[in-house]
């Protein structure tokens, strides 16, 4: 895992907790901001999962020509 995927992963949390305090106390506009950050973060997370790996290809690239 990469930055990226851990802070996206991250994001989703605090997104999750916040939608879970604004349904216990009826606040909606809590519960709209937590579902942005749960989908910023499942974005960050995608964001970082590709370019994980396309650095593992390139790695990959790089050691067939090596050979």
């Amino acid at each position: 895992m990469n930055k990226d995927e851990i802070k996206g992963k991250a994001e989703q949390v605090k997104g999750k907790l916040k939608q879970g305090v604004g349904n216990l106390t009826g606040d909606v506009a809590l519960q709209d901001e937590g579902a942005a950050d749960e989908a910023t973060g499942e974005l960050r997370e995608t964001a970082g999962t590709a370019k994980r790996k396309v650095g593992e290809t390139v790695e990959k690239i790089g050691e067939q020509i090596k050979r």
